[in-house]
C-alpha cells in the first residue's frame, strides 16, 4: 500500500471553469508553480470541467498523489464515498437515474480503486486567496475564454496521450 504522509506526496491543485453552464470551458491542473497543464472543451459544464482536470491530473502523476480542489462535487464522491452507492447500483445515483458525468467519473473511480490510498483529495475554499488555487483557476479561466491548453512539464513525469 502507497505511503499516506503528505510529506511524500505529490500535490496537485485542479480547477475547471466555465463561461456559461452550458459553454466553452477550460480546466488546469498545477504542481508549483512552474509545472502545470490545462485544456479546453468549447461546448461544457463546469463539472464536466473540474472533473477532467482531476482525471488528467491522476493519470499524470504515478505515486501518492493529494489532489486540491475548490469543487465540493469532486471531493464529495470519494469523502462521502458516493462512487460505492454508484457502483453497487450500477452506475445509477441515490434518485435512480444515471449518474451525470459517467465517461469522466469511471475512469477517475477505477484509478481511485486501483491502488487505495494512493489518491487522496482536499478541499479548497475557492476564490479565497490561496495563491495555488488562484493559479489553476486563472489556467481554466484563460483556457475556457481562449479554447487553447498549455502546460509545462518536467521532462522526468509522466504525460497522458
Amino acid at each position: 500500500m502507497p505511503d499516506t504522509s503528505d510529506s511524500d506526496a505529490t500535490v496537485v491543485y485542479t480547477d475547471g471553469a466555465c463561461s456559461g453552464n452550458p459553454g466553452p470551458g477550460g480546466w488546469a491542473w498545477a504542481v508549483g508553480s512552474s509545472q502545470y497543464r490545462s485544456g479546453a472543451d468549447p461546448h461544457t459544464t463546469n463539472q464536466r470541467m473540474e472533473l477532467t482536470a482531476v482525471v488528467d491530473a491522476v493519470a499524470s502523476f504515478s505515486g501518492s498523489l493529494v489532489v486540491v480542489s475548490d469543487s465540493t462535487y469532486v471531493v464529495n464522491c470519494f469523502r462521502d464515498r458516493w462512487w460505492q452507492g454508484w457502483i453497487a447500483r450500477g452506475w445509477l445515483n441515490s434518485q435512480k437515474k444515471p449518474v451525470a458525468n459517467r465517461d469522466l467519473w469511471e475512469p477517475l473511480v477505477e484509478a481511485y480503486r486501483a491502488e487505495l490510498g494512493r489518491v487522496r483529495f482536499r478541499w479548497v475554499k475557492g476564490h479565497s486567496g490561496d495563491p495555488m488555487n488562484d493559479m489553476v483557476d486563472r489556467l481554466a479561466v484563460e483556457a475556457a475564454a481562449s479554447q487553447v491548453g498549455r502546460s509545462a512539464l518536467r521532462e522526468s513525469e509522466p504525460r497522458q496521450a
